[in-house]
């Protein structure tokens, strides 16, 4: 089988606030790969000659380990289309739905999914309608980014303009979303089954950027703890709102549960983590399959 996967570009890096978190992903896939026999070469994606590299190192398909906005939200996606590579992960459509975390919420909310309710945050008018709307406490974020960057809890007015500044370095389009108090919980999806859940328990506010990256007081719990039933009909919520943003292949769908156990869609993650701290290969590893088999099960999922 690993013969038959062909030649392996591992897409790393690329220009995004996320690079260095990519770099250790994409590096600990390519490791994984190589072990496993596969023909498989790193190539970072922050080169301006990263599609005529594909070509010229005759590639026959791509495993995406890029993090954040040129690798997540469809545009590296349009282009191995184009260049007609097989790649892992999501097609266009469902990274870019996904990586637009408003009209991801947008989409949810058509549908009668469960997600907070936001206000897109544009200008002074907008804070002001997002606290008579939602209150507080709010999530202010970027509406593009992963990993957490430029998310702020916030509980006043001070804050608030505080919070908005701060993410609006980060994207353009930024929202402010009720702060769901709760039970953390992600839910890893691997081709048409959502893996055991995982309950996150950060030491600080929430699961920010340093408790996925750099602390080692972050605790995963997995098993998670919930009933057998209630974790069944989380997982299929998790993979009923990642198929609804016509996501595919693989990725990892956050939800909350509040105080009264209802549950709470908060985004799609279109290419997790694959670093030592990361959530997809801990849940693979409650289901049998170590990080080698995990790697290979991803890149199996690509379409020829």
């Amino acid at each position: 089988m690993t013969q038959a996967l062909g030649r392996v570009a591992v897409l790393m890096g690329g220009p995004s606030a996320e690079r260095e978190i990519s770099l250790q992903s994409g590096q600990a896939v390519l490791d994984a790969l190589l072990s496993r026999d596969i023909d498989a070469v790193a190539i970072d994606a922050r080169d301006a000659g990263v599609l005529a590299a594909l070509e010229q190192q005759a590639i026959d398909r791509v495993f995406i380990a890029l993090h954040g906005r040129w690798g997540e939200d469809g545009v590296i996606q349009g282009a191995l289309e184009v260049l007609g590579l097989p790649y892992t992960g999501s097609g266009v459509l469902g990274s870019a739905i996904a990586m637009d975390k408003s009209r991801c919420k947008q989409l949810w909310k058509g549908i009668g999914l469960p997600t907070p309710g936001f206000v897109v945050l544009a200008d002074e008018q907008d804070l002001e309608l997002a606290v008579i709307r939602i209150g507080y406490p709010l999530a202010v974020k970027p509406a593009h980014e992963g990993s957490s960057l430029g998310i702020s809890k916030v509980t006043s007015w001070a804050g608030l303009i505080e919070a908005w500044q701060t993410a609006s370095q980060l994207d353009d389009v930024v929202i402010a979303e009720h702060w769901i108090e709760g039970t953390e919980l992600t839910a890893a999806i691997l081709g048409d089954e959502a893996l055991p859940l995982i309950k996150l328990e950060a030491a600080g506010e929430f699961y920010d950027y340093e408790a996925k990256y750099v602390s080692d007081d972050t605790g995963y719990i997995c098993p998670c703890g919930l009933p057998a039933e209630q974790e069944t009909a989380l997982q299929n919520l998790a993979m009923q709102a990642f198929r609804a943003t016509a996501c595919g292949g693989w990725g990892r769908v956050d939800l909350m549960l509040d105080a009264a156990q209802r549950p709470w869609l908060i985004e799609v993650n279109t290419v997790p983590g694959m670093t030592s701290h990361s959530l997809v290969p801990m849940a693979a590893a409650q289901h049998g399959l170590d990080f080698a088999a995990l790697c290979v099960r991803i890149l199996e999922t690509t379409n020829d």
